[in-house]
């Protein structure tokens, strides 16, 4: 019996070591948040060990709600924690908005944390106003000028639509393509260069911040340079398309004259041929007749002194011809 009493004695302290042990870990939070009137109690720090949360996170975002005259209890900061929110940086959000006299509950603001987006800097945001530079944006005018533009935008973040709202990307690209737009709307690259403010009321004008997580409080225009003539290199580039259009043409029809030049010269050899081979037939005709009485003697002498005669007129006058300059005898 006195050894199951002195074993009963050794579990008991034992256990009371492991207890001691416990609140001697958390009993500094406890303190701190027994002083602060905080009320998280020393079962609540043991149950957030157990659970893996860090007690002293929720233990100081406990503290600062409670200090900031809103309370937040300590599930709902637990559950945050545990599903991948920043608790320190909600309950700082929830601050400033309180002194800004900005509209803001924890769910909302735990909600935004969890979209992935800063709920501090989005308070902040909406108190001081972001401004965001454009990159170097080009477009065109309608006379052909082309014309590079940098803008500023103002913006002021919306509480109400940063979830599921898009972000400072959208608003950028959308400020580019109103910037393409309104130049190139623009009837002379003077009209823009004399009233930059013409670009940014129309983009203003557009509604551009629908579906955004901002407002757009104003589109300032910083810089406008002229940039290249694109209707005279395209004007350049059309007429050189034309010109090689033409030269290639051009050849196409040298090309089939010479073909068909090389055609009339094949015909001529062709009918040259026939022209000898007919000459050739001639005597051979001529000898046929004589032999067969149809042509005499004295017809062919006939025929042999009139061509004679055919011969030496056609040089007395070719003669003559050549050289019409000479005196008569």
């Amino acid at each position: 019996m006195g050894n199951i009493a002195i074993l009963g004695i050794i579990i008991a302290v034992i256990i009371g070591l492991i207890i001691l042990a416990f609140v001697a870990k958390f009993f500094n939070l406890w303190l701190q948040a027994l002083f602060s009137k905080a009320g998280v109690s020393m079962f609540q720090l043991i149950g957030m060990r157990l659970r893996k949360v860090p007690p002293k996170i929720i233990v100081d975002a406990r503290i600062l709600s409670c200090k900031a005259g809103m309370p937040v209890d300590t599930n709902l900061l637990e559950a945050h924690y545990m599903s991948g929110g920043n608790v320190l940086r909600v309950i700082q959000a929830l601050i400033a908005a309180n002194k800004a006299n900005i509209k803001l509950d924890f769910k909302q603001a735990a909600a935004i944390d969890l979209a992935g987006r800063n709920v501090l800097e989005a308070v902040q945001m909406s108190v001081n106003p972001k401004v965001i530079e454009t990159p170097r944006v080009s477009a065109v005018a309608l006379d052909g000028i082309q014309l590079h533009a940098v803008a500023r935008i103002t913006v002021r973040a919306s509480i109400q639509k940063l979830v599921g709202g898009a972000g400072e990307e959208t608003v950028v690209a959308r400020v580019g393509e109103g910037i393409v737009s309104s130049i190139g709307g623009a009837k002379s690259h003077k009209d823009v260069l004399e009233n930059p403010n013409m670009i940014s009321q129309k983009v203003l004008a557009s509604g551009l911040d629908a579906g955004t997580a901002f407002e757009i409080l104003s589109i300032d225009i910083a810089d406008v340079d002229v940039g290249q003539n694109i209707g005279a290199r395209l004007e350049t580039d059309r007429a050189e398309a034309d010109k090689k259009i033409a030269q290639a043409k051009a050849e196409e029809r040298r090309a089939m004259a010479t073909a068909a030049e090389q055609e009339m010269k094949a015909k001529v050899m062709e009918m040259r041929a026939k022209l000898v081979e007919s000459e050739a037939q001639v005597p051979m005709a001529m000898s046929d007749a004589l032999r067969s009485g149809r042509l005499g003697v004295m017809d062919y002498y006939n025929m042999k002194n009139i061509q004679a005669d055919t011969q030496m007129r056609t040089q007395l006058v070719t003669g003559e011809n050549s050289q019409p300059n000479q005196p008569n005898p």
